[in-house]
Formats: C-alpha cells, sequence, structure tokens
C-alpha cells in the first residue's frame, strides 16, 4: 500500500517554517518569481521573499553553505545569502514543471554598497556588482577625479578582503593640453697658437732659403724693400700678411746673411648658442596630436631612364603624442617631440644642387603624470675636447727653440640639452575670454606709415572686436495679451568687461532705421 507524500510533507515544511520565523533576518520586499535561467543578486546575511507562479513540491539548493532557503508557503520561497559566491537554485511542481529556478549571486553588502554611491555621488549612475568577492563598478561619472572617489568609498565600504574593479567612464570626453619646453644651450672655446718663419738668401750665388707656415708675400724680388729678398705684399700692402681671425705679430730682419721674416699668430674663439621651443598642442584623451612649426627641404632622388624625383623632408619644432586619461585623473603619455634644424656644414651636392643635412634633437618615450605635473623625459650633457699640434719633425721637439717650429690649437664644445613635459587636463572656455597675440594690433593709415614711419597702429595691450549676443525681435501678442515688452538691449557674452561697457553706453541712443536689434550676432 503506496503511503501519500503529501500530508506528511507540508505540514513538517509548514512547521520548520514557522519555527525558523523567529530567527530570520530582516526580509525584503516579495517579489513575484522570476523565469528559470535568470540571476537573483543578495547581500550577505539578508534575503528576499519570492512569490511563486503556482504550488512547489520539491526544492533543491546547489550549494546550502553560499545560500539558503526557507519555505513559507506552498507559494512563497524565502532566500537569503550566507557567504560571498554563486549558487543556484530550483523549484518544481508535483508533475515536475520548473516553478522557479535562478542563479543566485551572493556579496558582501551589495545594496549597501549602491545605497552609499547614491548617496555619495547623486549625479552619477554607479552600478555596483557584487561576484566571488569582487566589486564591479559600472556606469558613468563626471570626471576621472568621481571614478577614483567612487572607487575608494566601495574598497573602504567592503573591507580588504574584497578586490574592486573599476569600469567606469566619464560622461564627457576629456581634452589633455602638454606643454613641452626644449631647451638648448651650446658652448664653444677655440684657441690657436701659429708659428710662421721664412728665410731668404739675397746675394748674387747660391741661393739659400727656409720657411714655415703660411707665405708672407707672394713675390719674391732680391734687393726689394728690405734689400734682401722679399717684397711688401700686394693685397694689404705690408711686409706679414695677417692671419684671419687672428693677432698677428711680425718682425722682419737679417741674420747670419739672410733675409728673415717671422709671425706669430694668436688667436681665441668662443661661442655661445642657445636654443629654446616651447610647443603646445591639445588633444582628445586616446586620439593622437601633431603640431609641426618649420618647413619642409627638397631631396631630389634619382629614378629610373634618368629622370630625377623629388622627396620632402620636414625640420623644425615638431610635436605628436598620445594621451590616456586614466580612472584615477592621471594621465599616460605617449609623446614624441622633436627640434630640428638645416645644417649646411654637413650639406652634399646631388646632380648640381647642395641638400642641406640637419641637426636633429628627438625623443619618444611613455610616461604618466598628474595633471600639471612635470617630468624631464630626456637630457644630454655632451662635453668635447680636441687638442691638436702641427710642428717641423725633429726640430720641433727641441724643448724651447722648437716651439718657432710648431703650431698648436685647442678647442673644446660643452652641449646641454632638457626636455620637459607638463601635461594640463582643460576644458573649453569662452571664446571672449582668450586673449591673442594680435589684440590691439591695427594696420597704419597713409599718414602715419609715410609721414610718420610707423610699422603698426593701435594700443599695447587693447582688445579686439568680439561678438555678443543680442535679444531678438518681439513676437506678436495673442488676442487680449498685454502690451508686449520692449526689447532689451545686447547682452554681452559673461567675462567681456569691455562688451558690457559697450552695451551700456549705448542706452538712451535710438536706431532711426530699426528700433528693434536684430537677431544674432554683432561686432563692437
Amino acid at each position: 500500500m503506496r503511503i501519500p507524500s503529501k500530508p506528511i510533507r507540508w505540514p513538517l515544511a509548514l512547521a520548520l517554517s514557522a519555527a525558523a520565523i523567529a530567527i530570520t533576518p530582516a526580509a525584503a520586499p516579495a517579489q513575484n518569481a522570476v523565469a528559470a535561467g535568470t540571476t537573483l543578486q543578495v547581500a550577505t546575511n539578508r534575503g528576499q521573499l519570492i512569490n511563486l507562479p503556482r504550488p512547489m513540491s520539491d526544492l533543491f539548493v546547489a550549494n546550502p553553505e553560499i545560500a539558503d532557503v526557507q519555505v513559507r508557503s506552498p507559494t512563497q520561497l524565502y532566500v537569503f545569502g550566507k557567504k560571498a559566491g554563486e549558487t543556484t537554485i530550483s523549484a518544481t511542481s508535483r508533475g515536475g514543471a520548473v516553478v522557479y529556478g535562478a542563479t543566485v549571486r551572493v556579496g558582501n553588502n551589495f545594496d549597501s554598497v549602491s545605497q552609499m554611491l547614491s548617496l555619495a555621488m547623486p549625479e552619477a549612475k554607479v552600478t555596483a556588482t557584487t561576484l566571488n568577492g569582487i566589486v564591479l563598478l559600472t556606469g558613468t561619472v563626471a570626471n576621472p577625479e568621481d571614478g577614483a572617489e567612487a572607487e575608494r568609498l566601495v574598497q573602504a565600504f567592503v573591507g580588504e578582503g574584497s578586490k574592486v574593479v573599476s569600469r567606469l567612464r566619464t560622461a564627457t570626453p576629456l581634452q589633455v593640453n602638454l606643454q613641452v619646453r626644449i631647451a638648448e644651450v651650446t658652448r664653444s672655446f677655440a684657441k690657436n697658437i701659429g708659428s710662421n718663419f721664412g728665410t731668404a738668401d739675397g746675394t748674387g750665388g747660391f741661393k739659400f732659403g727656409l720657411s714655415r707656415g703660411r707665405e708672407f708675400s707672394p713675390q719674391y724680388q732680391p734687393g726689394g724693400t728690405l734689400g734682401v729678398g722679399f717684397t711688401e705684399g700686394p693685397a694689404n700692402n705690408s711686409i706679414v700678411t695677417r692671419a684671419s681671425n687672428a693677432t698677428t705679430a711680425g718682425l722682419a730682419g737679417k741674420l747670419l746673411g739672410l733675409d728673415v721674416l717671422g709671425a706669430l699668430d694668436l688667436g681665441e674663439r668662443i661661442g655661445q648658442v642657445t636654443n629654446l621651443a616651447n610647443p603646445n598642442l591639445t588633444a582628445l584623451s586616446g586620439e593622437t596630436g601633431t603640431f609641426l612649426a618649420g618647413g619642409e627641404i627638397p631631396i631630389p632622388l634619382a629614378q629610373g631612364l634618368g629622370t630625377v624625383g623629388v622627396e620632402y623632408k620636414q625640420y623644425g619644432v615638431s610635436l605628436a603624442y598620445t594621451p590616456t586619461v586614466l580612472s584615477d585623473g592621471r594621465i599616460s603619455l605617449r609623446v614624441r617631440p622633436e627640434v630640428s634644424q638645416l645644417d649646411y656644414s654637413n650639406a652634399v651636392t646631388i646632380s648640381g644642387t647642395q641638400v642641406p643635412g640637419l641637426t636633429t634633437r628627438r625623443t619618444e618615450t611613455t610616461v604618466e603624470l598628474g595633471s600639471g605635473q612635470s617630468f624631464m623625459i630626456a637630457g644630454l650633457l655632451q662635453n668635447n675636447h680636441n687638442n691638436s699640434i702641427e710642428k717641423t719633425p725633429g726640430i720641433g721637439d727641441v724643448p724651447i727653440l722648437g716651439a718657432l717650429f710648431r703650431s698648436n690649437g685647442f678647442q673644446r664644445n660643452e652641449t646641454e640639452l632638457v626636455i620637459v613635459i607638463t601635461p594640463y587636463l582643460v576644458q573649453p572656455v569662452n571664446g571672449n575670454d582668450i586673449r591673442l597675440p594680435t589684440d590691439g594690433y591695427k594696420s597704419p593709415t597713409d599718414v602715419e606709415r609715410v609721414l610718420l614711419g610707423q610699422l603698426s597702429s593701435g594700443t599695447t595691450g587693447g582688445d579686439r572686436p568680439k561678438p555678443t549676443l543680442e535679444a531678438g525681435p518681439p513676437a506678436a501678442p495673442a488676442i487680449g495679451a498685454a502690451a508686449p515688452i520692449a526689447p532689451a538691449a545686447p547682452l554681452p557674452l559673461p567675462g567681456n568687461a569691455a562688451d558690457e561697457k559697450a552695451a551700456t553706453a549705448g542706452k538712451g541712443k535710438k536706431n532711426k532705421k530699426n528700433d528693434a536689434p536684430a537677431p544674432g550676432f554683432s561686432l563692437n
């Protein structure tokens, strides 16, 4: 004989449910049963009452250590979370049909995190999802600072035992302005001491002479100005021709029957070149911006059948960078600044065309900075010394007398180069608040240009004409409405004191052509 299970099963379930009511945590508002295969999110040590569409007879919980259930009635099920994790719950009817089935996801303070974020950031739309000890933040915030603040708040709320992962996005695109300062100083020092002398035999017999260094005079006539064989140079009418860029001390005389000319060249050169470039460029986060202030030089290239092609090479100050604004407000930069200039000392000649070389300072790197922070991404300190001696073999090595038979040169070059970058998070501003280099400039009149010799006119630090908003024409009044109010005076854009003064200055004056101002823009 088969004993029916229903009279035994349901009284036992109802008794267990009544006994558990006294120890069950506060229940959340009941909700209708959802379709099988859905996800139910429950916070730890909290529960949710679910109404079933029809009575159930069997109930299955995959892992009661994560989430458990209590049966309130054949059509009511109470699910509560015990620890962080994920499990499955299924309820079936007597005939085997699925009444309720869901994946229960339990997290620490799940609903409290969402309430806390809504109170702390009412304008942001942040959703917190808890899964296996991880809190995932999704949604939209106004700026990266709000995203970082939401991540810190959630981490402090759930404790160190849970990991917070932020996938928040900013509501408005972020723009990054990058300022690059390239400073270079080149110093050079050169010192040269040259020894020059020449002798000649002015007698009528065997001729003998000895010379070193440069020539003193292009002509030789025995019995000339000195009566011994050397004449004055036709180029500068002097016995001793001076070396270029040097101070020359010369002497002439007769020694042991020989005409002797001697000269000592003393030269020293000091030079300094300073180069400062400060390009800046604004680009959208994640996009690449490029900048070039310079030009392009043509380079001839030999091609087939004797033809010549042209390829252009850029030079000047160039900048290319890709900014990426991170969730905590920091900026990741892929930057490539370059400064190049033409160098004709290293020029080459191709098919009769002189192509200059290029002196280039370039760097490419990736750094991470905060808005307004600076970082030196490249530097160069170069020191070159060059010492050379030209002498007569043998006699030039004599300690004292050998100084007359040798020349020496010393050269030192020092170069210092520094490249500093500074990114800024920027927002668009009113166009009337922007200062331009041409503000206050006016072209000179014919009188100022011809009679006064002025290159420009205007006022230093003056303002330029700017657009202002004007009120539109009045609308036609409705039947029975009051008389229309006179249109207001043109209202300048905020932040422009000059426009406000111009707007108030016209009060009390009437425009005979049209009393009502036209809609749109007008120039001061």
